[in-house]
C-alpha cells in the first residue's frame, strides 16, 4: 500500500478541527478559525468561505441527501446551509458545540454541547435537548437511523433512541482519565451487526456491538487518537491524533501503515465517498489529500493463484474446480509465494510457510509447516520445496525453512523476474531474468549461475517450454523472443506482448497477451488472435489463466486454430496431440475425416473414439483386418472411406480403377441409385440387369412408394408379396380386384385377401372371397366374429351341421349385452339345455331378489318347460326332471298370483277388483305348503285378504285373517292399519256373506267348501281338484276326466270328435267298482233313460270315503260327448294328455295353446289386447302353435 500526495493547502494561523465531504464527493466543508471553508475535492482549489460564527468553528456535518449541511461552534450556535452555501437557519444551545451528526435515513440533526444534547429535524419548529452529566466530545448514528451514540468526557459511551432516550451505556475501563475522543459506527452493509469503533485517550482502539457486547480485544495505540473515520464500504479504518500522522488499519483494528506524516497533531481525517481518497486536518492549518494506492500481492503456480485479499488475509484459488480457502494473517500480508504443495507469506515481522494435508491434486487444505520469526526486506519472494529465495535487487538469498541462510548469489544487475521452473526437490531450477537483459538459470543447491542468453534490452516476463529446449522472453519494448536454448537461436519474435507462457501440455504451443487480445501461437504457423482483457500468466491443456484487475479467471480457449494449421500440413500426429488439449466435436470430426482421407487410421481411429462414431470405427476396423490378411491397395480402401463419406461417384470410379466393378454395383443397388447402376452396367450384361430389377422391386416395397411396389410384384406374378403390401397399407379397391380375379384354385392368396378384408373390417368382401373358395366354416366364422346374425342363421338354414358354431357364440353374445331371454333361447336351439336351464335359474333368482314376482313366474314356467324338453330327450333323468317339471309349474303360479298381492300392498292403488284380489288371496293361502317360496309374504296376503274380506262381507274370514297376523312378524308401515282393521272388524256380524259361499261350489258334488281350505284346493267332500281361472281365480266349472285302459289320446279324440247320434237305444249307467286300492267312476253301457248325460247322473251320487276317485270314462261316453264340452291340455311326451268336460256349456272357457292355463274367453280377449300375448306364458298372439 503506497499513500501518494495529491494536493495540500495551508491555512495560516487557524487549526483545521473538523471536516465532511459531500455524500457525491464532489466538495470538501472544513472548520477552520471562524469560518465554514467549501474546497472543491479533486484539486483543493477554494469555492467559497463561508462567515456567520462569531467565535471558533469545532465541528461540521454533511446530510446523507446532499441537500444540507450544519456547522457547530464555540458560539454556541448551529448554522444549517443549503447545498448552494446560504445559510438558512441558526439556533442556540447554552454551551459551545463540540460536535454534530446528521441521521442518515431521516436527516434529523444531532447536536451535541458540552452539557446537553439536541435532535433537531426540519418539521420541528422547536429543538428537543437533553441533559448530560459530562462533556459530549463525539457522535454519531447507525446505519439504519434508528440509535445515535455519543462519546463523553468521563469514558462512557451513551447509546440513545431516536427521541434522546439511553438504551445502552458502555464504560470504558479508564473512565474519566481516559476520555472517549472519536466513535464511528462501520458503514458495511455486509456486516451482520452494527459495529461501533471507540477511540479513547487511553490510547486504545476498541469495537462494540449496538448491545454493548464487545467485539475483540482493546488495541493498543502509541498515540492519543483523535478521529476515527471508515472507508465507505467499512473495509478499511482511517485514524490521527497525537503522533502527528494518518495510519491505515484494517476493520479489525489492525495497523497497516503509515498515510502522511505531518507537523502538528492530526485532528481531523475523512475518506472521500466511494474512493481512495484520504483528507487530513491539521493543528497548523494544513489540509492534505492523499491517495492510497493498493498493489496486488500474489503469487500462481499451475492451476493454483493465492491472491491477498482486506490487507491481512490470503485467498488461495483452484483455478480448475474453482474452489477457494482464506488463510487469515491478522497482519499485513506484503509478498505471497507458492510452489506445489508450499506457499509462504511474508508478514511485517516473520514468514510464514505453509503445505497441503494431502498429495491430492484438488485438496485445499493448508496447515502451517514452519515460521522464520524475522524481519527481511526484498523485492520478490520465492518458495521451493525445502527453501525460500529472497530477493532484494542485484541479492538473491537462498534460506532453509529454518532460517538458516544456505546460499547468496549476487547478480550484476537488478533483478526484473523470478520464476521456479521445477526440479527434484532441493534441487529446483530457477529462471532469472535481469535488468541488463541477461536471463539466467539458477539451481537451489548449485552456487554458480548459468547464463542462458544475453539480451539487448530488460527482462519484463520469462518463460520455458516443457521440454526446458525453448525459452520465450518478453523484453522491455513489449517483444516477444523465441530462443532455442541448446542452439541460442533466435526461432520467431513477435510484436505487442506484455506476459508470455508455455503450454504445460504441449511442447510446441504458447500464448501471449497484450493490447487487449490473446495470441496463441503454434510451431512456427502464424499466431491466432482473440480479444481477451489483463494479463495471460498461464497456460495449461486448453484453459488459459487470465488476470484482470484482482480476479484471475480459467478461459476455456478451443484450440480448433492451430489444429487446423497442422492438418492443412497434413501432420495428423502433432493436431491430434493438439485437439486432446481441447476441441470442440466437430473439430474431432474434421481431423478424423481428414486423417482418414490421408489413411493415418491410427489417428482416425483415435479421433472417431472420441466421438463415437461407430459407424466409421467398424471401417477402420475391418480396413485393419484386411491389412493383416496382406492387403495393401490404398486406392481401394479409400474408395471405401469415400463411399462412407457420400463421394458415391469418386468412390465408383477408384472401385472401377482398382477393378471392383462388383463393389460400385452393389454400392448403387444398396442406395436405390438404379439408374447411376443401370449407367453404369450399361446395356452389355444381361445378367447384372436382371439382378438389377430384383433388387429394384424389394426396394420398391420398403421404401416410401409401395403402391409401386405392389403393382410391379403383381405384374412379376409374386401375388402373395403383392397382397401383404396392398393389405399392409390397407387398399381395399385393389385387393378386391386381385380377389376377383384369381382362380378359385388358388386358396393361399384368396385365404390372405380375406384375412386382410377382416382386418380392414370390409365384411361383404371377405364373405365373397370365403364365398368364392367355398370355405363354409370360415365364412360362418366370418359371420360369427363380424356379428352379421342374420346372415349365419341363414346360412345355418342351409347347412345345419353349423348349428352349434352359430348358436352358441349367439346365446353368449346375447347374454354378454343382458338380453338373457334371447340367450337362454338360442342355448336352447343350440341344444344346449344345461346352459339354457343355468341362465333361466339366474334370471329367476333376479327376478325374485328384485320382487319382479310376474318375470320369476315367467322364468319359472319356462324352466318347468325346459324340464319336460329334458325328459323328453333323456331316459336317465326323466323322473327327476318330471318333478322339477311339476315343481316349477307349482312355484310359476304362486309367482304368477303373488305378483298381483305384491302390487296391491306395495302400490297406492290396483288395478284388480276386490272379488279377483279376494280369490288371488284365497288361492294363494290354500296352495301354500309348509316351505313358503322366497319373497313370497304371508303376512302381505294374509292382510290384502283381510282387507278385501272385509269389503266383501266375509266378515268371518277377515277375522279369521287377522288372528293369523297377529301370530306374524308385522312389518311397521301395516301395523297401524291391521290394529284399526281388527277393532273394526269387532262390530261387524259373525258369519260370511251367503254369496261368496255359494261361488265355492263343487262342480262335481255340489257341495258348498269353506273359504279358506287348509287341505288345498280342492272339495273337502269329494277331493274334486277345482280348476281357476288363470285371471279372476274363480272356480271354472270344469270336470277332470281319465280314459279307461287301452284308449289312446288320438282314439279318445276322434272319438269326441264324432258327432253325437240323436237317439241311442243303449242306456248309459254309472258303475261303481271298487277294486282294490283304486276307486274309479266307470260309465258302462246299460239300458235306461236315454235322455239323462252320465256325468249329471254321477254329480246326484253320493261320494263316501276319503280318497279321490277320479272320473274314468269308456268309448261309448266319449261318444257321446260333444266337442264344444271338452278341453282338452296336450301335453308333450312323455305328459299325458289332460281332459276336462265343462258342466256349464254356456260359460266360454279359453285355453292357451302353449301353457294350457284357462281363462274365462272375454277376461283372456281383454287381457290379449291389453298385452299383445298370453298373460301367463307369453306366447305372442300371432305366433303359430
Amino acid at each position: 500500500m503506497r499513500a501518494v500526495l495529491a494536493w495540500k493547502e495551508t491555512i495560516r494561523d487557524q487549526c483545521v478541527y473538523d471536516l465532511a465531504f459531500k455524500p457525491d464527493g464532489s466538495q470538501l466543508i472544513i472548520a477552520a478559525g471562524l469560518r465554514v471553508l467549501v474546497y472543491d475535492a479533486a484539486d483543493g482549489a477554494i469555492i467559497q468561505p463561508l462567515k456567520g460564527h462569531k467565535d471558533i468553528v469545532y465541528c461540521v456535518a454533511y446530510a446523507k441527501d446532499g441537500k444540507r449541511f450544519a456547522s457547530g461552534s464555540a458560539d454556541k450556535s448551529i448554522i444549517i446551509w443549503t447545498s448552494k452555501l446560504e445559510g438558512i437557519l441558526k439556533y442556540t444551545h447554552n454551551d459551545s458545540i463540540q460536535c454534530v451528526a446528521y441521521n442518515p435515513v431521516t436527516h434529523q440533526l444531532a447536536s451535541c454541547s458540552s452539557g446537553d444534547f439536541g435532535l433537531w429535524s426540519p418539521e420541528q419548529k422547536s429543538v428537543n435537548k437533553h441533559k448530560v452529566s459530562s462533556k459530549i466530545t463525539c457522535c454519531g448514528w447507525t446505519n439504519d437511523g434508528q440509535y445515535l451514540a455519543l462519546g463523553m468526557m468521563n469514558g462512557v459511551v451513551s447509546i440513545r433512541n431516536k427521541n434522546g432516550e439511553e438504551k445502552v451505556k458502555i464504560e470504558r475501563p479508564g473512565g474519566s482519565s481516559s476520555p472517549i475522543w472519536s466513535i464511528a459506527w462501520n458503514p458495511s452493509k455486509d456486516e451482520h451487526n452494527d459495529i461501533l469503533a471507540v477511540a479513547d485517550w487511553g490510547q486504545k482502539l476498541s469495537f462494540y456491538q449496538l448491545s454493548g457486547k464487545q467485539i475483540g480485544k482493546d488495541r493498543t495505540l502509541t498515540y492519543d487518537p483523535c478521529c476515527v473515520s471508515y472507508f465507505s464500504k467499512g473495509e478499511y479504518i482511517v485514524m490521527g491524533g497525537s503522533d502527528k500522522q494518518s495510519s491505515l488499519y484494517t476493520k479489525d483494528g489492525v495497523r497497516l501503515g503509515t498515510i502522511g506524516e505531518q507537523n502538528a497533531w492530526v485532528w481531523t481525517c475523512r475518506v472521500k465517498p466511494d474512493s481512495n481518497f484520504v483528507v487530513l486536518g491539521c493543528q497548523d492549518g494544513t489540509i492534505a489529500c492523499y491517495q492510497l494506492i493498493f498493489s496486488t500481492v500474489h503469487g500462481l503456480y499451475k492451476d493454483r493463484y493465492a491472491y491477498r485479499d482486506s490487507m491481512t488475509d490470503v485467498i488461495v484459488q483452484h483455478l480448475i474446480t474453482e474452489q477457494k480457502v482464506r488463510i487469515k494473517c491478522r497482519e499485513l500480508v506484503k509478498k505471497i509465494a507458492i510452489y506445489r504443495n508450499r506457499l509462504a507469506i511474508q508478514l511485517p515481522e516473520k514468514i510464514l510457510i505453509y503445505e497441503l494435508y494431502s498429495d491430492d491434486s484438488s485438496d485445499m487444505h493448508y496447515r502451517i509447516k514452519e515460521k522464520i520469526c524475522r524481519k527481511f526486506e526484498c523485492n520478490l519472494l520465492v518458495v521451493c520445496s525445502q527453501h525460500i529465495i529472497l530477493c532484494q535487487e542485484k541479492r538473491l538469498q537462498c534460506l532453509s525453512f529454518t532460517s538458516v541462510r544456505e546460499k547468496e548469489w549476487v547478480m550484476e544487475s537488478l533483478i526484473r523476474y523470478i520464476k521456479v521452473i521445477g526440479g527434484p526437490p532441493g534441487r529446483e531450477g530457477l529462471l532469472v531474468g535481469l535488468k541488463n537483459g541477461a536471463i539466467l538459470k539458477i539451481f537451489v543447491d548449485n552456487p554458480f549461475p548459468i547464463t542462458l542468453l544475453k539480451l539487448s534490452t530488460s527482462v519484463r516476463c520469462l518463460d520455458m517450454s516443457a521440454s526446458r529446449n525453448k525459452l520465450a522472453v518478453v523484453d522491455e519494448h513489449n517483444t516477444l523472443l523465441v530462443y532455442d536454448i541448446n542452439s541460442k537461436e533466435l526461432l520467431f519474435q513477435e510484436p505487442n506482448a506484455n506476459s508470455v507462457a508455455w503450454n504445460t501440455q504441449c511442447e510446441d504451443m504458447l500464448c501471449f497477451s497484450g493490447n487487449g487480445y490473446l495470441n496463441i501461437k503454434a510451431s512456427n504457423f502464424p499466431v491466432h488472435q482473440q480479444k481477451m482483457q489483463g494479463f495471460m500468466v498461464g497456460y495449461n491443456g486448453s484453459k488459459i489463466f487470465c488476470l484482470h484487475v484482482y480476479s484471475m479467471s480459467a478461459v476455456e480457449v478451443p484450440q480448433s486454430a492451430p489444429m487446423y494449421q497442422y492438418l492443412e500440413r497434413k501432420m495428423f500426429k502433432e493436431a491430434y496431440q493438439i485437439a486432446c488439449l481441447g476441441v470442440t466435436d466437430s473439430d474431432w470430426r474434421d481431423l478424423a475425416t481428414e486423417a482418414l482421407e490421408g489413411l493415418d487410421f491410427d489417428t482416425a481411429k483415435k479421433a472417431f473414439i472420441r466421438i463415437r462414431d461407430l459407424r466409421y470405427l467398424e471401417l477402420i476396423n475391418s480396413i485393419e483386418e484386411r491389412k493383416k490378411r496382406g492387403e495393401n491397395d490404398n486406392e481401394l480402401f479409400l474408395a471405401d472411406v469415400c463411399a462412407y463419406q457420400g463421394k458415391f461417384h469418386e468412390a465408383a470410379k477408384l472401385y472401377k480403377r482398382t477393378g471392383h466393378e462388383s463393389r460400385a454395383l452393389s454400392m448403387y443397388t444398396d442406395l436405390r441409385m438404379f439408374e447411376y447402376a443401370k449407367e453404369f452396367v450399361g446395356a452389355t450384361d444381361p445378367k447384372s440387369s436382371r439382378i438389377l430389377m430384383a433388387k429394384q422391386a424389394d426396394w420398391a416395397r420398403s421404401s416410401k412408394a409401395p403402391r409401386a411396389a405392389a403393382e410391379m410384384y403383381l405384374s412379376a406374378g409374386e401375388h402373395l408379396k403383392a397382397i401383404d403390401i396392398i393389405g399392409e397399407h390397407g387398399w381395399v379397391d385393389m385387393l378386391i380386384d386381385i380377389a376377383r380375379k384369381l382362380d378359385k384354385a388358388e386358396r393361399e392368396p384368396l385365404g390372405k385377401c380375406a384375412l386382410y378384408f377382416k382386418k380392414l373390417k370390409h365384411h361383404g368382401y371377405a364373405s365373397e372371397t370365403y364365398s368364392k373358395m367355398g370355405d363354409l366354416q370360415a365364412l360362418v366364422q366370418l359371420h360369427v366374429e363380424t356379428r352379421h346374425w342374420d346372415e349365419a342363421f341363414s346360412l345355418v338354414e342351409k347347412h345345419p351341421q353349423f348349428k352349434n358354431d352359430v348358436f352358441v357364440p349367439y346365446a353368449q353374445w346375447l347374454a354378454e349385452n343382458d338380453r338373457f331371454e334371447e340367450a337362454q333361447k338360442a342355448f336352447h336351439k343350440a341344444g344346449q339345455q344345461n346352459k339354457a336351464v343355468k341362465v333361466l335359474e339366474q334370471l329367476t333368482h333376479n327376478a325374485v331378489v328384485e320382487n319382479r314376482f310376474n318375470n320369476a313366474g315367467y322364468y319359472y314356467w319356462m324352466l318347468s318347460m325346459q324340464c319336460l324338453d329334458i325328459a323328453r330327450d333323456s331316459d336317465k333323468q326323466r323322473e327327476e326332471m318330471l318333478k322339477k317339471f311339476e315343481h316349477f309349474q307349482h312355484l310359476a303360479e304362486l309367482y304368477h298370483v303373488y305378483h298381483s298381492i305384491q302390487r296391491y300392498t306395495d302400490e297406492p292403488f290396483s288395478s284388480h277388483m276386490p272379488e279377483t284380489l279376494f280369490n288371488i288371496c284365497r288361492f294363494l293361502l290354500n296352495n301354500l305348503t309348509k316351505n313358503i317360496p322366497p319373497g313370497i309374504s304371508k303376512v302381505n296376503t294374509l292382510y290384502a285378504l283381510a282387507k278385501q274380506s272385509q269389503k266383501l262381507g266375509a266378515y268371518k274370514l277377515a277375522r279369521s285373517a287377522y288372528e293369523k297376523l297377529q301370530e306374524l312378524h308385522i312389518p311397521s308401515r301395516f301395523q297401524e292399519s291391521i290394529e284399526l282393521g281388527s277393532l273394526t272388524i269387532c262390530t261387524e256380524p259373525f258369519h260370511d256373506s251367503e254369496d261368496l259361499i255359494e261361488g265355492m261350489m263343487c262342480y262335481r258334488c255340489s257341495t258348498n267348501n269353506p273359504l279358506l281350505n287348509n287341505k288345498g284346493s280342492m272339495c273337502v267332500n269329494c277331493k274334486q281338484p277345482f280348476i281357476y281361472s288363470a285371471s279372476s281365480y274363480e272356480v271354472l266349472p270344469l270336470v277332470q276326466f281319465y280314459l279307461e285302459d287301452g284308449i289312446s289320446d288320438e282314439e279318445a279324440v276322434s272319438l269326441i270328435d264324432l258327432e253325437v247320434p240323436p237317439v241311442d237305444k243303449r242306456d248309459s249307467r254309472w258303475q261303481h267298482m271298487d277294486n282294490g286300492e283304486l276307486q274309479t267312476l266307470r260309465m258302462d253301457d246299460g239300458v235306461d233313460d236315454a235322455e239323462e248325460d252320465p256325468f249329471i247322473a254321477k254329480m246326484s251320487f253320493e261320494q263316501g270315503g276319503s280318497n279321490f276317485v277320479p272320473v274314468k270314462v269308456s268309448r261309448s261316453v266319449l261318444r257321446s260327448m260333444s266337442r264344444r264340452d271338452v278341453l282338452i291340455k296336450r301335453w308333450p311326451r312323455p305328459l299325458k294328455w289332460e281332459y276336462f268336460r265343462s258342466l256349464l256349456p254356456d260359460v266360454s272357457i279359453t285355453m292357451c295353446p302353449t301353457c294350457f292355463k284357462m281363462f274365462h274367453s272375454e277376461d283372456y280377449e281383454l287381457l290379449v289386447l291389453q298385452h299383445n300375448c298370453c298373460p301367463y306364458c307369453r306366447r305372442p298372439i300371432d305366433e303359430p302353435n
